[in-house]
């Protein structure tokens, strides 16, 4: 039997919550036995709300013995933001222990903050990744479903949790009954860890055109350095005017005006998710100056950035 704990951060999604505790729960019921004991843990016993009506109320506080083999925190809304105490020195303990930490959606930010993973490969929902890049650079992340590095097993959330379960229970049990916990869910294509978070560039950007989606890639790779307009066509194979015709005819807005709207997408993202000040979302998104990023952030979206934040 392993024993699983889980602790819930004030506003995790209930999906990701669900993806994580139901394939244990199912495999106990299948195996006819407990194989997986599940406890959800918090610094006290007190309910845990989620980011919708739903929440928690803990087995179990941070002052008890609990003795467990996987540990899986699952975080949403601003796990950034949320206190190091006394939640930080417990997971630190816990894996000194010898405890396999696991992440779930914007869990893997407060292992991160933890200094749990270190030389570690990891993987964080995609709304959390450029966030959390940008104030730990040092960190390997990958934008894939799930990343399980010897102690330590980082999540995407949403449904991602069952497609790392699965993996996880095959791993116990073998392929044949963690197919069966799969199939209880009617989770029939189980994807493996390496596969994308977010739908395809075709899917994203609405056009087949390889010329466009070529200067989308590489306009999405760098957000910080922006290209040029002919360096994005030489990209593309086309000259600027054939490049902008494209972009016009296909996606309604010039090339530089879909660059400058990834550009502020990821300083909106980097604002609900990060601690940086808007002269460091500035720079991260390419812009020279705070007044700059403040002009096109409010044409843009209508508001000034800190008006944005302060909301």
């Amino acid at each position: 039997m392993y024993r699983f704990g889980i602790l819930p951060i004030p506003g995790f999604a209930l999906m990701s919550h669900a993806a994580t505790t139901e394939p244990l729960r199912a495999a106990n019921l299948l195996a006819g036995r407990v194989l997986y004991d599940v406890v959800h843990v918090a610094p006290t016993c007190e309910p845990v709300p989620s980011s919708g009506a739903a929440e928690v109320t803990p087995g179990a506080s941070f002052d008890d013995d609990l003795a467990l083999d996987y540990l899986f925190v699952v975080a949403g809304g601003d796990p950034a933001g949320y206190p190091g105490r006394p939640i930080t020195p417990w997971l630190v303990r816990q894996a000194r222990a010898g405890v396999v930490m696991g992440g779930v959606s914007g869990g893997p930010v407060i292992l991160a903050r933890a200094g749990l993973m270190r030389d570690r490969r990891m993987t964080v929902h995609w709304e959390y990744a450029a966030a959390l890049a940008e104030v730990s650079p040092d960190l390997r992340i990958e934008r894939t479903l799930f990343v399980i590095d010897r102690d330590r097993i980082t999540c995407a959330g949403g449904i991602a949790p069952m497609d790392m379960m699965h993996a996880l229970i095959a791993s116990h049990h073998g392929a044949g009954f963690a197919r069966a916990v799969s199939d209880w869910f009617m989770h029939t294509e189980i994807r493996p860890a390496t596969g994308p978070q977010r739908a395809s560039l075709v899917e994203r950007v609405g056009t087949r055109v390889p010329a466009i989606l070529d200067a989308v890639e590489a306009m999405e790779g760098n957000i910080a350095d922006p290209l040029t307009l002919p360096h994005l066509a030489r990209i593309a194979r086309l000259s600027p005017r054939q490049l902008n015709r494209l972009f016009q005819q296909h996606l309604g807005e010039t090339t530089q005006a879909h660059y400058r709207r990834l550009r502020l997408d990821r300083a909106r993202n980097l604002l609900r998710n990060s601690a940086l000040s808007l002269t460091e979302v500035a720079l991260a998104t390419g812009f020279g100056s705070s007044s700059h990023f403040s002009r096109a952030y409010r044409a843009e979206f209508g508001d000034p950035p800190s008006r944005y934040r302060s909301s």
